[in-house]
């Protein structure tokens, strides 16, 4: 038997899930259901054998000097286990969008007009670290109807194969065709780079990661791709803002989880309530260990922090680390964010209505937030329930994808002997 090269056995698996998805597409929901219940038993009864592919993973990891953070990811704690389980439960109760008809309307011939949620087909992802997300991912693109092939980082293959074959026993079980759900199953970057061109049998490619591995992907893909490049937060503190209120909100932004994509990175406070209300969020986010970099205005009425640099505005630190920059205006806050933002997440503090609708308005984000904290940008928050990310581009989706951000709309047509004049 020939071995295949790495383009071949992506150019395989491929035309593998071309074929699948056709059988995925028209499974019924409580089919789909089925299945996802059945991962969550396999999982409950292999998980000795996946923690032992991931232990391979994680000393593999720490041979190379790598991080407790990133050791932290790639971790298939008891914890995860079961954080797995109850969201393969979350997403079978879940409504399943596909086949169902909106805005069906009568036309003046009595053609009856709608639009029908199908499935978008065949589904790539490349993703980073956490092993879970395979998981996640296979769940959620599969209960839209989907096929997907995965490809994890290189750190945690062993594992992900592992969980690989959990999915596929599953559908096997089912009935179903194994390869709806893929797990690429080398560390050779070229297997990437051959995964996006196969424009003929994929259709969306959805990167997961860092901004470096998103960027490669939109540089080397032929076909479509779902971006979100980074999350630079930002939240500006009105003059009409209620200050009391505006601290929780603050410190739950930057605090609560500093190394997330909705946590905020920078703080804008208007010039109006400049000296009296920055003592005050200046000392409590220090007080939670946050190093702060401030202009020069920040810096005369709180001159314990660090001057900020160019490079510091607009970064995505992810870490306790955070700019503060004093305004004179709710258009200068705006055309800040404007320069900036990426387009993640935005926040105002404000009790003034047209002030609010102003910013709502103008800012273009896939989240504005009013009077409320940046971390909400999320699809369980927003009542999507999983998500399998957010997108910072708006075709064909614009913030958290859950559901219905996996599937594409068609228009059905249904007459009773119309022809066209």
């Amino acid at each position: 038997m020939v071995e295949q090269t790495v383009a071949e056995t992506i150019g395989t698996m491929a035309r593998h899930a071309k074929k699948a998805a056709r059988q995925v597409a028209g499974a019924d929901t409580a089919t789909k259901n089925a299945l996802l219940q059945q991962v969550a038993e396999i999982l409950d009864t292999r998980r000795e054998m996946i923690q032992q592919e991931n232990r391979k993973d994680i000393d593999d990891a720490r041979s190379k000097g790598s991080s407790a953070a990133m050791i932290d990811r790639l971790t298939l704690s008891d914890q995860v286990f079961a954080a797995m389980r109850q969201g393969l439960r979350e997403v079978c109760d879940l409504p399943d969008p596909v086949g169902s008809i909106e805005q069906l309307r009568r036309r003046p011939n009595g053609l009856m007009v709608g639009r029908m949620r199908v499935p978008l087909g065949v589904i790539g992802m490349v993703y980073e670290s956490r092993p879970n997300v395979t998981i996640d991912a296979a769940a959620l693109c599969f209960k839209a109807g989907n096929s997907v092939i995965l490809r994890g980082g290189s750190e945690a293959l062993r594992s992900n194969l592992a969980l690989a074959q959990v999915l596929q026993e599953a559908l096997a079980a089912q009935g179903l065709d194994p390869h709806v759900v893929q797990v690429v199953p080398t560390t050779d970057r070229e297997a990437i780079l051959a995964l996006l061109q196969q424009e003929e049998s994929l259709d969306l490619i959805i990167p997961r990661g860092g901004e470096g591995l998103i960027r490669f992907v939109t540089e080397n893909s032929r076909i479509p791709v779902l971006k979100h490049y980074k999350g630079v937060c930002h939240l500006f503190v009105d003059q009409d803002a209620d200050l009391e209120r505006a601290t929780p909100i603050i410190i739950n932004s930057k605090v609560q989880r500093p190394g997330v994509c909705n946590a905020l990175e920078g703080l804008l406070v208007h010039r109006g309530v400049a000296a009296r209300y920055l003592p005050t969020i200046v000392a409590a986010l220090q007080g939670h260990g946050v190093e702060l970099f401030g202009c020069a205005t920040t810096r005369s009425i709180c001159p314990q922090m660090e001057p900020a640099a160019e490079h510091h505005w607009g970064t995505e630190f992810l870490d306790l680390r955070l700019c503060i920059k004093v305004v004179d205006s709710l258009a200068e806050a705006m055309d800040y964010i404007e320069r900036f933002g990426s387009r993640h997440t935005e926040a105002i503090l404000t009790e003034n209505y047209e002030t609010a609708q102003t910013f709502v308005n103008g800012v273009d984000a896939s989240a504005v937030v009013v009077n409320a904290a940046t971390r909400f940008n999320d699809g369980g928050q927003l009542g999507l329930g999983a998500e399998i990310g957010i997108s910072t581009t708006k075709l064909h989706a614009y913030g958290p994808m859950g559901l219905e951000e996996l599937t594409t709309r068609k228009f059905v047509v249904f007459g009773s002997g119309q022809v066209r004049e």
